[in-house]
């Protein structure tokens, strides 16, 4: 199932950054030729913000978002997997927090003209809501996983175990 969403994910954030690509070089040259596209960059933006949080999200179902993990490493996976179930209910809260606001702030933002693309700035707002519940399904499947495992050899929530870490008490 993950191997599925991920393969989605990947194809619709490939599309998104190729049409922004496109749609800013297209813009460029246009511009060259004296006939501006003046909502090119706006719809460029919002495919930018979807791009970003499908990206995220991609990225910490592979386990592999920036951490600054340099103290947690020294802490043997059997007692950091506890930590991690500990952060991880923290982020899932301001995740949810995230979605909530969020839709809120696209409530606020329908009528909101985005630039002079004539899209509602509620499409760009939405990416807050759409991309902190698919950051909290994952994470809560990760952090499932995790609580699965302690008995066991625990799989950490955010990365990989090295296999150095695994042969330690």
């Amino acid at each position: 199932m993950t191997d599925t969403i991920l393969r989605i994910e990947a194809a619709i954030a490939r599309a998104l950054l190729a049409a922004m690509v496109g749609l800013v070089f297209f813009a460029g040259v246009l511009r060259w030729f004296g006939m501006p596209l003046v909502w090119a960059m706006d719809v460029a933006q919002l495919m930018f913000v979807w791009a970003a949080f499908i990206g995220a999200d991609m990225a910490m179902r592979r386990r592999s978002l920036i951490a600054v993990d340099l103290f947690v490493r020294w802490i043997p996976p059997r007692w950091r997997a506890p930590i991690d179930l500990l952060t991880g209910c923290v982020i899932l809260a301001f995740l949810a927090a995230m979605v909530v606001l969020g839709y809120d702030l696209v409530m606020l933002n329908l009528e909101r003209e985005f630039g002079d693309s004539g899209i509602s700035y509620g499409f760009v707002t939405a990416a807050v809501p759409a991309g902190c519940g698919l950051l909290a399904l994952t994470l809560l499947g990760q952090l499932w996983q995790t609580a699965r495992s302690l008995l066991a050899t625990p799989k950490l929530v955010y990365s990989e175990a090295r296999p150095t870490e695994e042969t330690q008490p």
